[in-house]
Protein backbone atom coordinates (compact mmCIF):
# COMPACT_ATOMS: atom_id res chain seq x y z
CA UNK A 1 0.00 0.00 0.00
CA UNK A 2 1.18 3.51 -0.86
CA UNK A 3 2.26 5.35 2.29
CA UNK A 4 1.50 7.76 3.75
CA UNK A 5 -2.12 7.90 2.64
CA UNK A 6 -4.07 11.20 2.73
CA UNK A 7 -6.80 9.72 4.94
CA UNK A 8 -8.28 12.32 7.24
CA UNK A 9 -6.86 15.21 5.24
CA UNK A 10 -9.83 16.20 3.08
CA UNK A 11 -13.38 16.62 4.41
CA UNK A 12 -16.23 14.33 3.43
CA UNK A 13 -15.90 11.07 1.54
CA UNK A 14 -12.45 11.94 0.19
CA UNK A 15 -11.08 11.73 3.72
CA UNK A 16 -11.72 7.96 3.75
CA UNK A 17 -10.49 7.00 0.30
CA UNK A 18 -7.16 5.26 -0.37
CA UNK A 19 -4.85 5.95 -3.30
CA UNK A 20 -3.17 3.20 -5.33
CA UNK A 21 0.54 3.37 -6.10
CA UNK A 22 1.53 5.31 -9.22
CA UNK A 23 5.04 6.18 -10.54
CA UNK A 24 4.78 9.85 -9.55
CA UNK A 25 2.89 9.10 -6.32
CA UNK A 26 5.55 10.02 -3.77
CA UNK A 27 6.01 13.52 -5.22
CA UNK A 28 2.27 14.19 -5.39
CA UNK A 29 1.60 12.90 -1.88
CA UNK A 30 3.52 15.79 -0.32
CA UNK A 31 1.04 18.13 -2.00
CA UNK A 32 -2.06 16.19 -0.94
CA UNK A 33 -0.92 15.88 2.67
CA UNK A 34 -0.90 19.70 2.85
CA UNK A 35 -4.30 19.91 1.19
CA UNK A 36 -2.86 21.16 -2.11
CA UNK A 37 -4.05 19.69 -5.40
CA UNK A 38 -1.78 18.70 -8.31
CA UNK A 39 -2.12 20.48 -11.63
CA UNK A 40 -2.33 17.17 -13.44
CA UNK A 41 -3.85 14.09 -11.84
CA UNK A 42 -2.66 10.56 -12.65
CA UNK A 43 -5.44 8.64 -14.39
CA UNK A 44 -5.56 6.18 -11.49
CA UNK A 45 -6.26 9.07 -9.08
CA UNK A 46 -9.01 10.81 -11.04
CA UNK A 47 -11.60 9.25 -8.73
CA UNK A 48 -9.98 11.07 -5.82
CA UNK A 49 -10.13 14.40 -7.64
CA UNK A 50 -13.82 13.77 -8.38
CA UNK A 51 -14.49 13.07 -4.69
CA UNK A 52 -12.73 16.28 -3.61
CA UNK A 53 -14.77 18.23 -6.16
CA UNK A 54 -17.95 16.82 -4.62
CA UNK A 55 -19.08 14.89 -7.68
CA UNK A 56 -21.69 12.17 -7.25
CA UNK A 57 -20.89 8.73 -5.86
CA UNK A 58 -21.78 7.26 -9.22
CA UNK A 59 -19.11 9.36 -10.94
CA UNK A 60 -16.50 8.46 -8.33
CA UNK A 61 -17.41 4.77 -8.56
CA UNK A 62 -17.05 4.84 -12.33
CA UNK A 63 -13.48 6.12 -11.98
CA UNK A 64 -12.25 3.63 -9.39
CA UNK A 65 -9.17 1.66 -10.47
CA UNK A 66 -8.79 -2.08 -9.99
CA UNK A 67 -6.85 -3.65 -7.13
CA UNK A 68 -7.19 -3.74 -3.32
CA UNK A 69 -7.53 0.04 -2.96
CA UNK A 70 -10.32 0.03 -5.52
CA UNK A 71 -12.18 -2.67 -3.59
CA UNK A 72 -11.70 -0.74 -0.34
CA UNK A 73 -12.94 2.49 -1.91
CA UNK A 74 -15.98 0.74 -3.38
CA UNK A 75 -16.99 -0.20 0.15
CA UNK A 76 -16.50 3.41 1.30
CA UNK A 77 -18.87 4.59 -1.43
CA UNK A 78 -21.36 1.72 -1.08
CA UNK A 79 -21.09 0.45 2.51
CA UNK A 80 -23.16 -2.71 2.38
CA UNK A 81 -22.57 -5.91 4.35
CA UNK A 82 -21.97 -8.12 1.31
CA UNK A 83 -19.42 -5.66 -0.12
CA UNK A 84 -17.65 -5.60 3.25
CA UNK A 85 -17.54 -9.41 3.34
CA UNK A 86 -16.16 -9.54 -0.20
CA UNK A 87 -13.55 -6.88 0.53
CA UNK A 88 -12.53 -8.60 3.78
CA UNK A 89 -11.60 -11.72 1.84
CA UNK A 90 -9.16 -9.70 -0.29
CA UNK A 91 -7.58 -7.51 2.42
CA UNK A 92 -4.57 -8.16 4.66
CA UNK A 93 -2.47 -6.14 7.10
CA UNK A 94 -3.14 -2.42 7.43
CA UNK A 95 -5.74 -2.49 4.65
CA UNK A 96 -7.76 -5.07 6.57
CA UNK A 97 -7.58 -3.02 9.76
CA UNK A 98 -8.68 0.15 7.98
CA UNK A 99 -11.53 -1.77 6.38
CA UNK A 100 -12.67 -3.02 9.80
CA UNK A 101 -12.46 0.50 11.23
CA UNK A 102 -14.70 1.88 8.50
CA UNK A 103 -17.05 -1.09 8.86
CA UNK A 104 -17.43 -0.28 12.56
CA UNK A 105 -18.18 3.34 11.77
CA UNK A 106 -20.92 2.15 9.40
CA UNK A 107 -22.36 -0.19 12.03
CA UNK A 108 -21.28 -3.40 10.29
CA UNK A 109 -18.88 -4.48 13.02
CA UNK A 110 -19.40 -4.67 16.79
CA UNK A 111 -16.04 -3.33 17.96
CA UNK A 112 -13.29 -1.14 16.47
CA UNK A 113 -10.15 -3.03 15.39
CA UNK A 114 -6.89 -2.84 17.40
CA UNK A 115 -4.16 -0.38 16.55
CA UNK A 116 -1.17 -2.49 17.63
CA UNK A 117 1.71 -2.91 15.18
CA UNK A 118 0.55 0.01 13.02
CA UNK A 119 2.24 3.34 12.37
CA UNK A 120 1.61 6.83 11.03
CA UNK A 121 -1.73 7.82 9.59
CA UNK A 122 -3.09 4.25 9.80
CA UNK A 123 -2.41 4.14 13.53
CA UNK A 124 -3.99 7.57 13.98
CA UNK A 125 -7.10 6.52 12.07
CA UNK A 126 -7.46 3.38 14.18
CA UNK A 127 -6.84 5.25 17.44
CA UNK A 128 -9.47 7.83 16.48
CA UNK A 129 -11.93 5.04 15.70
CA UNK A 130 -11.30 3.53 19.14
CA UNK A 131 -11.82 6.97 20.66
CA UNK A 132 -15.23 7.24 18.99
CA UNK A 133 -16.04 3.78 20.35
CA UNK A 134 -15.22 4.98 23.86
CA UNK A 135 -17.35 8.10 23.33
CA UNK A 136 -20.30 5.92 22.35
CA UNK A 137 -19.97 4.18 25.72
CA UNK A 138 -19.76 7.58 27.49
CA UNK A 139 -16.19 6.75 28.51
CA UNK A 140 -15.09 10.28 27.82
CA UNK A 141 -11.72 10.19 29.56
CA UNK A 142 -10.54 7.13 27.61
CA UNK A 143 -11.87 8.57 24.36
CA UNK A 144 -10.05 11.86 24.92
CA UNK A 145 -6.80 10.06 25.72
CA UNK A 146 -7.04 7.98 22.54
CA UNK A 147 -7.94 10.99 20.39
CA UNK A 148 -5.04 13.02 21.78
CA UNK A 149 -2.67 10.10 21.19
CA UNK A 150 -3.94 9.88 17.61
CA UNK A 151 -3.33 13.59 17.03
CA UNK A 152 0.19 13.44 18.46
CA UNK A 153 1.13 10.26 16.63
CA UNK A 154 0.55 11.70 13.15
CA UNK A 155 1.83 15.29 13.55
CA UNK A 156 4.99 14.75 11.51
CA UNK A 157 3.43 12.40 8.95
CA UNK A 158 0.15 14.13 8.11
CA UNK A 159 -0.12 17.57 9.76
CA UNK A 160 -3.59 18.34 8.40
CA UNK A 161 -5.00 15.04 9.69
CA UNK A 162 -3.32 15.76 13.03
CA UNK A 163 -4.90 19.23 13.05
CA UNK A 164 -8.37 17.81 12.52
CA UNK A 165 -7.83 15.35 15.37
CA UNK A 166 -6.58 18.09 17.71
CA UNK A 167 -9.64 20.16 16.79
CA UNK A 168 -11.96 17.24 17.59
CA UNK A 169 -10.18 16.71 20.89
CA UNK A 170 -10.48 20.40 21.82
CA UNK A 171 -14.15 20.59 20.81
CA UNK A 172 -14.98 17.50 22.86
CA UNK A 173 -13.01 18.83 25.82
CA UNK A 174 -14.83 22.15 25.54
CA UNK A 175 -18.21 20.42 25.43
CA UNK A 176 -17.47 18.26 28.47
CA UNK A 177 -15.77 20.49 31.00
CA UNK A 178 -14.93 23.78 29.32
CA UNK A 179 -11.38 23.71 30.76
CA UNK A 180 -10.12 26.85 29.07
CA UNK A 181 -6.37 26.23 29.09
CA UNK A 182 -6.54 22.68 27.74
CA UNK A 183 -9.11 23.62 25.11
CA UNK A 184 -7.13 26.66 24.00
CA UNK A 185 -3.95 24.60 23.65
CA UNK A 186 -5.80 22.03 21.55
CA UNK A 187 -7.15 24.63 19.15
CA UNK A 188 -3.75 26.38 19.01
CA UNK A 189 -2.05 23.11 18.04
CA UNK A 190 -4.68 22.58 15.35
CA UNK A 191 -4.16 26.09 13.97
CA UNK A 192 -0.38 25.79 13.93
CA UNK A 193 -0.58 22.55 11.94
CA UNK A 194 -2.83 24.16 9.31
CA UNK A 195 -0.65 27.26 8.90
CA UNK A 196 0.95 26.17 5.62
CA UNK A 197 -2.05 24.27 4.30
CA UNK A 198 -4.66 25.31 1.75
CA UNK A 199 -7.55 24.88 4.20
CA UNK A 200 -8.20 28.54 4.98
CA UNK A 201 -11.87 27.93 5.73
CA UNK A 202 -10.89 25.28 8.27
CA UNK A 203 -8.50 27.78 9.86
CA UNK A 204 -11.29 30.36 10.05
CA UNK A 205 -13.54 27.82 11.78
CA UNK A 206 -10.77 27.02 14.24
CA UNK A 207 -10.23 30.71 14.99
CA UNK A 208 -13.96 31.00 15.67
CA UNK A 209 -13.95 27.94 17.95
CA UNK A 210 -10.88 29.22 19.77
CA UNK A 211 -12.68 32.52 20.29
CA UNK A 212 -15.66 30.73 21.83
CA UNK A 213 -13.31 28.81 24.14
CA UNK A 214 -11.85 32.07 25.44
CA UNK A 215 -15.27 33.70 25.65
CA UNK A 216 -17.15 30.94 27.47
CA UNK A 217 -14.37 30.59 30.01
CA UNK A 218 -13.78 34.31 30.52
CA UNK A 219 -16.29 34.91 33.33
CA UNK A 220 -15.94 38.64 32.77
CA UNK A 221 -12.13 38.65 32.63
CA UNK A 222 -11.16 41.32 30.13
CA UNK A 223 -7.87 39.70 29.07
CA UNK A 224 -9.62 36.50 27.95
CA UNK A 225 -12.39 38.43 26.21
CA UNK A 226 -9.78 40.46 24.32
CA UNK A 227 -8.21 37.18 23.17
CA UNK A 228 -11.63 36.10 21.94
CA UNK A 229 -11.96 39.37 20.01
CA UNK A 230 -8.58 38.76 18.32
CA UNK A 231 -9.72 35.29 17.29
CA UNK A 232 -12.97 36.58 15.80
CA UNK A 233 -11.10 39.19 13.78
CA UNK A 234 -8.86 36.43 12.40
CA UNK A 235 -11.96 34.46 11.39
CA UNK A 236 -13.39 37.53 9.63
CA UNK A 237 -10.36 37.63 7.35
CA UNK A 238 -11.90 34.60 5.63
CA UNK A 239 -15.58 34.85 6.51
CA UNK A 240 -16.96 37.60 4.28
CA UNK A 241 -20.58 38.65 4.00
CA UNK A 242 -20.61 37.81 0.29
CA UNK A 243 -18.99 34.38 0.54
CA UNK A 244 -19.84 33.03 4.02
CA UNK A 245 -22.89 35.04 5.15
CA UNK A 246 -24.03 32.86 8.05
CA UNK A 247 -20.54 32.36 9.47
CA UNK A 248 -19.87 36.09 9.01
CA UNK A 249 -23.01 36.94 10.97
CA UNK A 250 -22.29 34.42 13.74
CA UNK A 251 -18.77 35.76 14.25
CA UNK A 252 -20.10 39.31 14.43
CA UNK A 253 -22.70 38.30 17.01
CA UNK A 254 -20.07 36.62 19.20
CA UNK A 255 -17.75 39.58 18.69
CA UNK A 256 -20.46 41.90 19.94
CA UNK A 257 -21.16 39.77 22.99
CA UNK A 258 -17.46 39.65 23.85
CA UNK A 259 -17.28 43.46 23.80
CA UNK A 260 -20.49 43.79 25.82
CA UNK A 261 -19.23 41.31 28.43
CA UNK A 262 -16.14 43.36 29.25
CA UNK A 263 -16.28 45.31 32.53
CA UNK A 264 -17.42 48.90 31.89
CA UNK A 265 -14.76 50.48 34.09
CA UNK A 266 -12.59 52.37 31.63
CA UNK A 267 -12.98 55.01 28.94
CA UNK A 268 -12.90 52.40 26.22
CA UNK A 269 -16.15 50.81 27.39
CA UNK A 270 -18.29 53.32 25.46
CA UNK A 271 -16.33 52.70 22.27
CA UNK A 272 -16.61 48.93 22.77
CA UNK A 273 -20.38 49.23 23.13
CA UNK A 274 -20.56 51.27 19.94
CA UNK A 275 -18.50 48.65 18.09
CA UNK A 276 -20.72 45.90 19.50
CA UNK A 277 -23.80 47.70 18.19
CA UNK A 278 -22.27 47.89 14.74
CA UNK A 279 -21.44 44.17 14.82
CA UNK A 280 -25.00 43.29 15.85
CA UNK A 281 -26.37 45.40 13.01
CA UNK A 282 -24.07 43.48 10.65
CA UNK A 283 -25.36 40.19 11.99
CA UNK A 284 -28.95 41.30 11.53
CA UNK A 285 -28.33 41.92 7.82
CA UNK A 286 -28.06 38.12 7.57
CA UNK A 287 -30.15 36.84 10.49
CA UNK A 288 -33.65 37.77 9.39
CA UNK A 289 -36.85 36.98 11.28
CA UNK A 290 -38.13 34.81 8.43
CA UNK A 291 -34.94 32.82 7.80
CA UNK A 292 -33.19 32.59 11.19
CA UNK A 293 -35.87 33.32 13.82
CA UNK A 294 -33.91 32.25 16.92
CA UNK A 295 -30.66 33.94 15.93
CA UNK A 296 -32.59 37.01 14.80
CA UNK A 297 -34.34 37.22 18.18
CA UNK A 298 -31.08 36.82 20.09
CA UNK A 299 -29.24 39.45 18.03
CA UNK A 300 -32.20 41.83 18.22
CA UNK A 301 -32.46 41.59 22.01
CA UNK A 302 -28.71 42.09 22.40
CA UNK A 303 -28.84 45.11 20.10
CA UNK A 304 -31.70 46.62 22.08
CA UNK A 305 -29.84 46.01 25.35
CA UNK A 306 -26.71 47.68 23.97
CA UNK A 307 -28.64 50.69 22.68
CA UNK A 308 -29.86 51.35 26.22
CA UNK A 309 -26.32 51.72 27.56
CA UNK A 310 -24.27 53.27 24.77
CA UNK A 311 -23.03 56.80 25.39
CA UNK A 312 -24.51 59.03 22.71
CA UNK A 313 -25.68 62.56 21.96
CA UNK A 314 -29.18 61.25 21.16
CA UNK A 315 -30.12 58.86 24.00
CA UNK A 316 -33.88 59.21 23.52
CA UNK A 317 -33.61 58.09 19.89
CA UNK A 318 -31.66 55.01 20.96
CA UNK A 319 -34.11 54.20 23.73
CA UNK A 320 -37.12 54.40 21.41
CA UNK A 321 -35.31 52.16 18.92
CA UNK A 322 -34.66 49.69 21.74
CA UNK A 323 -38.33 49.73 22.72
CA UNK A 324 -39.34 49.00 19.14
CA UNK A 325 -36.81 46.17 18.87
CA UNK A 326 -38.10 44.56 22.07
CA UNK A 327 -41.62 44.83 20.68
CA UNK A 328 -40.54 43.01 17.52
CA UNK A 329 -39.17 40.17 19.62
CA UNK A 330 -42.22 40.01 21.88
CA UNK A 331 -44.34 39.51 18.78
CA UNK A 332 -42.65 36.15 18.16
CA UNK A 333 -41.17 35.08 21.52
CA UNK A 334 -44.21 33.74 23.33
CA UNK A 335 -44.33 32.91 27.07
CA UNK A 336 -45.40 29.32 26.37
CA UNK A 337 -42.15 28.75 24.46
CA UNK A 338 -39.64 30.41 26.83
CA UNK A 339 -41.25 31.96 29.88
CA UNK A 340 -38.09 33.37 31.45
CA UNK A 341 -36.81 34.66 28.11
CA UNK A 342 -40.15 36.37 27.58
CA UNK A 343 -39.95 37.93 31.05
CA UNK A 344 -36.42 39.22 30.46
CA UNK A 345 -37.50 40.97 27.27
CA UNK A 346 -40.48 42.51 29.11
CA UNK A 347 -38.21 43.70 31.91
CA UNK A 348 -35.71 45.24 29.50
CA UNK A 349 -38.42 46.95 27.51
CA UNK A 350 -40.02 48.23 30.71
CA UNK A 351 -36.68 49.63 31.82
CA UNK A 352 -36.21 51.47 28.51
CA UNK A 353 -39.72 52.91 28.73
CA UNK A 354 -39.06 54.01 32.30
CA UNK A 355 -35.95 55.89 31.21
CA UNK A 356 -38.08 57.62 28.58
CA UNK A 357 -40.62 58.61 31.21
CA UNK A 358 -43.33 56.49 29.56
CA UNK A 359 -44.43 55.16 32.94
CA UNK A 360 -47.94 54.11 31.93
CA UNK A 361 -46.44 51.72 29.37
CA UNK A 362 -43.50 50.66 31.53
CA UNK A 363 -45.37 49.66 34.70
CA UNK A 364 -47.58 46.83 33.33
CA UNK A 365 -44.60 45.27 31.54
CA UNK A 366 -42.42 45.45 34.62
CA UNK A 367 -45.18 44.07 36.85
CA UNK A 368 -45.73 41.10 34.55
CA UNK A 369 -41.98 40.45 34.40
CA UNK A 370 -41.74 40.54 38.19
CA UNK A 371 -44.67 38.14 38.56
CA UNK A 372 -43.08 35.65 36.16
CA UNK A 373 -39.68 35.89 37.84
CA UNK A 374 -41.27 35.25 41.25
CA UNK A 375 -43.24 32.28 39.93
CA UNK A 376 -40.06 30.76 38.48
CA UNK A 377 -37.95 31.25 41.61
CA UNK A 378 -35.83 34.02 40.03
CA UNK A 379 -35.85 36.20 43.14
CA UNK A 380 -32.87 38.39 42.25
CA UNK A 381 -34.36 39.23 38.85
CA UNK A 382 -37.71 39.99 40.46
CA UNK A 383 -36.12 42.30 43.03
CA UNK A 384 -34.21 44.18 40.31
CA UNK A 385 -37.46 44.79 38.43
CA UNK A 386 -39.26 45.84 41.62
CA UNK A 387 -36.54 48.42 42.31
CA UNK A 388 -37.35 50.01 38.94
CA UNK A 389 -41.06 49.98 39.83
CA UNK A 390 -40.31 51.61 43.18
CA UNK A 391 -38.26 54.32 41.46
CA UNK A 392 -41.13 54.98 39.04
CA UNK A 393 -43.53 55.27 41.99
CA UNK A 394 -41.26 57.81 43.69
CA UNK A 395 -41.03 59.91 40.53
CA UNK A 396 -44.78 59.83 40.02
CA UNK A 397 -45.35 60.91 43.62
CA UNK A 398 -42.97 63.85 43.21
CA UNK A 399 -44.76 64.86 40.02
CA UNK A 400 -48.15 64.85 41.77
CA UNK A 401 -46.84 66.95 44.65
Amino acid sequence: MLRPQPIGVFPGTAGFLLLPSVPEGNNLLSLLLRGDLPDIWPDEWRFFAAAIEGQSEQVVLSLLPQGPEGIFNRFILDPQAHIYALAKERMTGDLSLLLDAVAWRYGLRDTPPPHDDTTGEVRAFLLATQAYGAFQKKDWSTGLELLLEAAKSVRDVSPVFSSRLYAEWAATKQMLDGHVQDTVEGYRHALDLLETSSFQEARAELWFQLGTAYQTGAEGRKELLLEAVKCYHEALKVYRKETHPESYAMVHMNLALAYLSMPAIDRGSHLRTAVAIQSLREALHIFQKETHPELWASATVNLANALQHVKTSHPEENLWEAVALYEDVLAVRRPEDDLLGYARVLANQGNALAHLGAFSRAVPRLEEASRIFRSQGEQDAAEAVEEILAEIARKQKVTKE
